[in-house]
């Protein structure tokens, strides 16, 4: 995959903020590699521990599934919170996702729900108040390799919604964090300036921030 996006770190001196996803690898290497030929100074801030095991906050780099209004689904491997911390004190925010990621609306390619951060005691009436409002289902999200619950950086539990259908997700956004219990949602409202989308043939996409 061709990643032009690199380009942008043009400056020396910038702080950059590392996000989490199947991509994240190659982002990191070819970042690396720049460090390494041009000697810049950068600081990468990372998002989950995932992130910090490979790396030695002008821009933020980012991985999810995107909808035609720049809508975003975040938080697949749980690091959702830490992402979005990051990515509010970002001066850009910048998303990175190939080309199976692009959606018009949100749901067409990712059939695992919005990601809801919640604390381990309140997840059965967090899960009930989000199906009882706007419909679908909420899942305690489960380990693969061991028994119970995925646990996050934070020793918290994911719920994953399964909506139904689209939504007005600034305002779904906004209530579901007004339930008490609730850490943080997946949903990433507003927030990105740009995406670049890496195509199957190598070349780069670019979808920017509609403007109204």
């Amino acid at each position: 995959m061709n990643f032009e996006f690199c380009k942008l770190l043009t400056f020396n001196n910038q702080v950059v903020g590392v996000g989490s996803g199947s991509t994240i690898v190659y982002a990191v290497d070819r970042l690396t590699e720049r460090v390494r030929q041009e000697k810049l100074n950068i600081v990468c801030v990372p998002t989950s521990f995932q992130v910090s095991t490979k790396l030695n906050l002008d821009t933020l780099f980012f991985f999810f599934f995107v909808d035609a209004a720049l809508t975003l689904i975040k938080g697949g491997g749980g690091c959702l919170t830490q992402e979005k911390i990051v990515a509010g004190c970002a001066k850009h925010f910048i998303v990175i996702a190939d080309y199976r990621k692009d959606s018009k609306a949100l749901g067409q390619q990712w059939k695992k729900g919005v990601p809801v951060e919640v604390i381990p005691m309140a997840y059965v009436p967090v899960s009930r108040a989000i199906a009882r409002r706007f419909g679908g289902e909420a899942v305690l999200r489960m380990a693969v390799s061991k028994a119970g619950p995925v646990v996050t950086d934070n020793s918290n539990f994911i719920l994953d919604w399964k909506f139904e259908h689209a939504q007005n997700w600034k305002e779904v956004s906004t209530a579901i964090k007004m339930i008490p219990g609730v850490v943080e949602t997946g949903l990433f409202v507003g927030m990105a300036e740009r995406v670049y989308f890496g195509m199957e043939d190598g070349s780069v996409e670019t979808r920017d921030h509609p403007i109204n």
